[in-house]
């Protein structure tokens, strides 16, 4: 039996939620408005007494799967590791195809966000970079070779 009917987001737990949602916008993502969640039903989903997060689920273009970014108010946010390599336990990276991958490189290296390696290619089909966005988020940008 499957239980799994699709995939619906990916959770991501930020200090700076207007930082962090204005990078990804600024990538093509659109974001909702920013919500409050509190009460019953998220401290017995976490786990925890008393907790309140703000949170923005930012959609693709033409919809699919959403990024839930989320930031605590309430118990304070614990650091993460910002420096994470990519062979760290845990969630290491987010993706996304673009159009322009070196357009998408130069914009986040603008805005202060540098590659973690360089670009790659994979089998004259995939261009790839890793870049190393806010809270060091690492973001995975693809581009299609086209032939």
């Amino acid at each position: 039996m499957t239980f799994i009917r699709r995939f619906d987001h990916v959770g991501i737990t930020v200090a700076d939620l207007d930082a962090a949602t204005a990078f990804f916008v600024s990538l093509g993502l659109e974001a909702d408005q920013k919500m409050a969640v509190e009460g019953e039903f998220l401290d017995t989903v976490i786990g925890m007494t008393d907790a309140r997060t703000e949170i923005v689920m930012l959609r693709p273009p033409g919809g699919g799967t959403t990024l839930e970014l989320s930031s605590f108010t309430r118990p304070d946010h614990l650091p993460g590791s910002p420096a994470a390599p990519a062979n760290e336990l845990g969630l290491r990276n987010v993706a996304f195809e673009v159009h322009d991958l070196r357009a998408a490189v130069d914009h986040a290296a603008a805005a202060g966000y540098g590659l973690v390696g360089g670009i790659g290619e994979y089998e004259g089909v995939w261009r790839m970079a890793y870049v190393r966005g806010p809270e060091g988020i690492i973001v995975s940008l693809a581009e299609r070779i086209e032939k």
